[in-house]
């Protein structure tokens, strides 16, 4: 019986939870600025889980399948593979507190941790971008179809709603998180497009999708950035639910981000639902947790579809979704109960950079230097042929 530690690093808090069986067994969770200010409070958690055979590592963007011990540079591959940043990045936003890049230093030393740790077998996983089952030009010029978490959850999904048949999936999965949203498209039981948390639409803490007007006249942006002119900002706070309350309350640009969000989520929704027949959609993550927004969602929906709310795995209390998602992607690559789900999704193929698709002259440097950083900071790099 395989026993997992799944890691989720949220920009709250971190949740960690043991599944085995298909079961949380365990589960703990850590304020995120603690584990950024002492990375050894997270090791310690790890300790007192237990003896497991694998710790579903913190991945950011998504890798794909590495383990531990074959990475060679923990902090290059943390900062640079990981989470597409830089060192100078990190450092400047925990300067400025920005939430965002606190759960970056986090999730960075975390992986430094996890790695020196010769005891543990840590497993990072992929992004939806590494598969090989997407449409064609689904990965165009994009880097975000859904992070490691976002696959986690979609693979939550599929396990918990068609179990050892994942063939027969056919739904979206829609992840509603603190900061951002994601959507994935499943057909028959693999991912075959998705939109992450840039991309799809205006989140509680990012601007999500932004007319290149605007980038240009920006003129400089810094890696914080993505982590503002959501609608909590908008809203003059930082709890997702005072947003939403001042949203209903008719709050100026309050109110305007919310509809923003909402309307541009349920747009994609209504369009994906017309082209491809799919009439089950599947949500997760911190925000539905209010009701008031799941309802506000599905009352702009085609009402032939079908809005769920993803159950958690069996025996958890406290923890999200997405910890349970890495702790079965990774069961399934040993051969758990979520192998069937895993290998059907084609996980084990994932492939490449989160850059290898994007071809705007801008981002030349940074597609090199992104090849340049995961080459060298793993044993044996899996690029695509």
């Amino acid at each position: 019986m395989v026993r997992v530690l799944g890691i989720d690093p949220g920009t709250r808090s971190f949740d960690l939870v043991v599944v085995e069986d298909g079961r949380v067994v365990w589960e703990h969770s850590i304020e995120t600025s603690r584990v950024a200010q002492e990375p050894e409070s997270l090791m310690r958690a790890i300790r007192e889980a237990g003896r497991v055979d694998a710790v579903a590592g913190p991945s950011g963007y998504g890798v794909p399948v590495t383990l531990s011990h074959e990475v060679i540079d923990p902090w290059r591959f943390g900062v640079e593979v990981l989470l597409l940043s830089r060192p100078e990045d990190i450092e400047e936003g925990v300067r400025r507190r920005d939430p965002g890049i606190m759960v970056y230093k986090a999730l960075a030393e975390a992986v430094v941790e996890l790695c020196r740790d010769r005891e543990t077998r840590t497993v990072f996983i992929p992004g939806v971008i590494h598969l090989p089952t997407l449409r064609p030009g689904a990965k165009y010029n994009r880097v975000d179809l859904g992070t490691a978490d976002k696959l986690a959850v979609t693979l939550l999904a599929i396990y918990q709603y068609y179990g050892r048949e994942p063939g027969k999936a056919n739904m979206m999965v829609l992840e509603m998180g603190y900061g951002y949203n994601a959507l994935m498209v499943v057909e028959k039981g693999r991912i075959t497009w998705g939109l992450g948390g840039t991309s799809l639409s205006t989140g509680m803490l990012t601007a999500g999708p932004l007319d290149l007007e605007v980038v240009v006249m920006g003129r400089s942006w810094d890696r914080s950035d993505v982590f503002h002119g959501g609608v909590m900002e908008a809203c003059g706070t930082l709890e997702p639910k005072e947003a939403v309350e001042g949203a209903k309350r008719g709050r100026g640009g309050c109110k305007e981000a919310y509809e923003s969000m909402m309307e541009s989520i349920a747009s994609i929704i209504a369009g994906i639902h017309v082209r491809t027949g799919i009439s089950h959609l599947v949500l997760s993550g911190r925000l539905t947790r209010m009701k008031q927004l799941v309802d506000d969602l599905a009352s702009r929906l085609p009402g032939s579809i079908r809005v769920d709310v993803l159950e958690p795995l069996e025996g958890a209390r406290e923890t999200k979704h997405a910890a349970h998602g890495y702790a079965l992607v990774v069961d399934g690559v040993l051969g758990g109960v979520a192998a069937s789900v895993a290998n059907h999704m084609m996980i084990m193929d994932a492939c490449g950079t989160v850059l290898d698709h994007v071809w705007h002259p801008r981002l030349a440097e940074a597609k090199k230097r992104l090849r340049e950083a995961y080459v060298s900071s793993v044993k044996s790099p899996r690029l695509c042929t």
